[in-house]
């Protein structure tokens, strides 16, 4: 079943040459944010203004009539323009051949939603924090891919998420952008008359005016809705506004909005799912809109009509740390949804109770997170280890179950290949795999062609990215350096900072406590002898966001960015601020071993790590998380006890020890010891098994296969017949 035409108003009028028009609907589908070729294609356009704003959009904006006729005459710039526009068709056009339509011809059914409160498709559109809103954004991508029937749904925060400066005593600050939705790749989606819908959502004593925009992802669209239009009150306008604002009401709002909203905007495009997807409690609202026809039409009780909604719903939970579990005060959820539940015919207690995350309990905090998991068929965590986390977490939903009947599985998250892979390496692969490698991650003979690579070829490649990722830094760094006022003489040794010869450690992620930024800190003394080695010099880079609300994160944050300023260990040890996309996908394609120091079992899955991999990063990492099922002593190390177990392994006193000993005796020799042609082969050795080995296993396409084949069609009718005749172990498996 093809998904009824989403129809959008024209973009703001671009004067765009005939000659070259379809740029026009290249930069309104985001699969120019995972084509190198595209990418290039628009940088030429004005290279200046891409490194500031790196949006197609505003490059067409931009561009004056008179830059148009060169370009018309430059016989390499059109062959690149008819060479991206014809992949782009290509693309767009051979669904028919891609996984799904081939592995399920028969299938018509409608679409899968998924709801998920931020996406992270490329810096330019900065409506995503971290991990979860990258997943999102590479789930979306790795659906179009396979041409699986899906349709996103989430927010427009016309102000994003935070940017981070850091002064020059580490204190971290915050800025939030304001974007202009016209200067983005998104479009207003319009009804049957060419006039804007707007959803309307009811809210306490009024009711909220969505707009929806409409983002293309390849082959998917996604729905983000907008609170900021006209006819809403100002109070109002703003709901939208922050990506995870502090204000718990306002979160509410938000909350409801997306879940609400959300079903009743698929639901105004005649859009029908046949499954919905929570991705994350935040998004777990949208059973109340999905439970309303139920109880005011079919009258049925609310346990019925959660348990026939929870028949085709899908709940995916991404952390074992409780703050990470939405949760709201009970009185605040009686205020908002007191409406609800009389409209609907329903005790509000016994909605409530559908949401407390210990039975029986009165009075206890609306938990989005038990809310999706009572009413959802397939749940799951985010790697085989969280997956265990989640069941022990969350048994006492189920107390007369087994800890083994538990229905909380595990899909383990996954990376897209063609946005992370660094563009060296993924050309060496290309010319040695061919060029339609990415796709075929998971056949026979994978592993033994990445194996058969040259030496020379994939370290020079790595090389490359590593040279890219110091020319970031050192750029980076001196703008941030000068903004604190420092002197010209301290700016020109930014010039020197980073060697790309030195061992260089990546250390990339939000900044709360339990991920252990400072671990590698614990002996200051054991640190300076480890990196300051002259014949073995190692080097760290660090990255990430703390929460505005999460005062122990900063003030890691502070730590870090001081003691890369201090005598110990300034020009060793690096902190880049403003952590996004960008800044990620230069040090997992750059750095030569990855860091990952979680305090166990808190960390779900770690995509990081595997967008490094992917690149032949080699991995260390304490064991949990994804690194539970990647880990392999022949392309990673690791950190502490192997303990399969959920639980806690190391203090941080014996993961500090056994760290700075893996480093003095295994990973710094290793990446030293070169042969009489100065390779290290030993360590490209364990590169090429890190990407022959990972990369199929961890990428998005073997995830989105995965839910397909685990979560979305066994909720769809008629699955049983579809799947007893196929081994569905080899639909996904490397």
């Amino acid at each position: 079943m093809k998904l009824p035409e989403i129809r959008t108003l024209p973009a703001v009028p671009m004067d765009i040459p005939p000659e070259v028009s379809r740029l026009y609907d290249i930069a309104y589908n985001l699969w120019w944010t995972w084509s190198p070729q595209a990418h290039m294609l628009f940088s030429s356009l004005d290279p200046a203004r891409w490194i500031r704003h790196r949006n197609a959009v505003e490059q067409l904006l931009n561009m004056d009539a008179h830059r148009w006729e060169p370009l018309l005459l430059n016989e390499s710039f059109m062959s690149a323009y008819h060479a991206v526009a014809e992949a782009f068709d290509r693309y767009i056009e051979s669904a028919a051949e891609a996984w799904f339509p081939r592995t399920f011809p028969e299938y018509a059914g409608g679409p899968i939603a998924y709801f998920s409160t931020e996406y992270g498709w490329h810096e330019c559109l900065g409506i995503y924090a971290g991990g979860l809103g990258v997943l999102s954004g590479d789930h979306t991508k790795s659906a179009s891919d396979l041409a699986l029937p899906f349709v996103g749904v989430g927010l427009l925060y016309r102000r994003g998420y935070f940017r981070q400066t850091v002064d020059a005593d580490g204190d971290q600050q915050h800025y939030y952008p304001d974007y202009d939705p016209l200067r983005l790749p998104i479009l207003p989606v319009v009804g049957p008359g060419g006039s804007e819908i707007r959803v309307p959502v009811e809210l306490p004593g009024r009711t909220v005016r969505l707009r929806i925009w409409k983002v293309a992802v390849g082959r998917v669209p996604v729905l983000l809705l907008d609170s900021d239009v006209r006819e809403n009150d100002a109070a109002d306008r703003p709901i939208t506004s922050i990506l995870y604002v502090r204000g718990r009401e306002m979160r509410l709002c938000q909350e409801i909005v997306l879940g609400i909203g959300g079903a009743r905007a698929l639901a105004a495009l005649g859009i029908e799912p046949a499954v919905w997807h929570v991705n994350e409690g935040h998004s777990g609202l949208v059973v109340l809109e999905r439970l309303r026809p139920l109880l005011e039409k079919e009258r049925l009780g609310l346990a019925e009509a959660a348990d026939r909604i929870s028949r085709n719903a899908v709940f995916t939970t991404h952390t074992p740390v409780p703050e990470g579990n939405e949760t709201f005060e009970a009185d605040l959820v009686r205020r908002y949804l007191a409406p609800w539940a009389e409209r609907c015919g329903v005790a509000l207690e016994e909605l409530l109770t559908l949401a407390r995350s210990v039975p029986g309990e009165h009075g206890g905090d609306f938990n989005l997170t038990a809310l999706a998991l009572r009413t959802s068929r397939y749940a799951n965590g985010v790697s085989r280890m969280h997956g265990r986390v989640a069941a022990a977490m969350w048994r006492h939903l189920w107390p007369d179950r087994a800890e083994e009947d538990v229905p909380i599985g595990h899909v383990t998250n996954g990376v897209h290949l063609p946005t992370w892979l660094g563009p060296e390496i993924g050309e060496v692969l290309a010319r040695h795999l061919g060029r339609d490698f990415e796709q075929r991650l998971l056949d026979a003979g994978f592993e033994e062609a990445v194996m058969a690579v040259p030496d020379e070829e994939l370290w020079a490649a790595h090389e490359a990215q590593k040279r890219r990722l110091v020319t970031l830094t050192r750029e980076r760094l001196l703008q941030q350096l000068a903004r604190h006022g420092q002197p010209p003489g301290e700016l020109r040794e930014v010039a020197t900072v980073l060697d790309p010869a030195w061992l260089t450690l990546g250390f990339a992620r939000r900044f709360a406590t339990y991920k252990r930024a400072n671990l590698i800190f614990h002996d200051p003394a054991e640190l300076r002898a480890i990196l300051g080695d002259p014949a073995r010099p190692v080097q760290i880079v660090f990255a990430g966001k703390a929460h505005p609300a999460d005062d122990d994160g900063q003030d890691l944050v502070r730590r870090i960015f001081q003691a890369s300023r201090s005598a110990d260990f300034r020009g060793r040890v690096v902190f880049l601020e403003d952590y996004d996309m960008r800044v990620a996908r230069f040090l997992v394609q750059g750095a030569d071993a990855w860091l990952n120091t979680p305090r166990r079992p808190q960390e779900a899955s770690g995509t990081s790590g595997m967008k490094a991999a992917v690149n032949g990063c080699l991995h260390l990492s304490v064991y949990d998380g994804w690194w539970c099922e990647g880990y392999d002593p022949s392309h990673g190390w690791l950190i502490g006890p192997r303990v399969e177990t959920p639980g806690p392994a190391g203090s941080d006193e014996e993961d500090a020890r056994h760290l700075y000993r893996l480093l003095r005796e295994d990973v710094v020799p290793c990446y030293y010891r070169r042969d009489e042609s100065g390779l290290p082969r030993e360590w490209i050795g364990r590169m090429k098994r890190a990407i022959a080995k990972l990369a199929p296993r961890f990428s998005a396409s073997r995830m989105a296969r995965e839910y397909a084949v685990k979560a979305y069609l066994p909720a769809i009718r008629q699955t049983t017949e579809m799947l007893s005749a196929r081994d569905e172990a080899r639909l996904w498996s490397p």
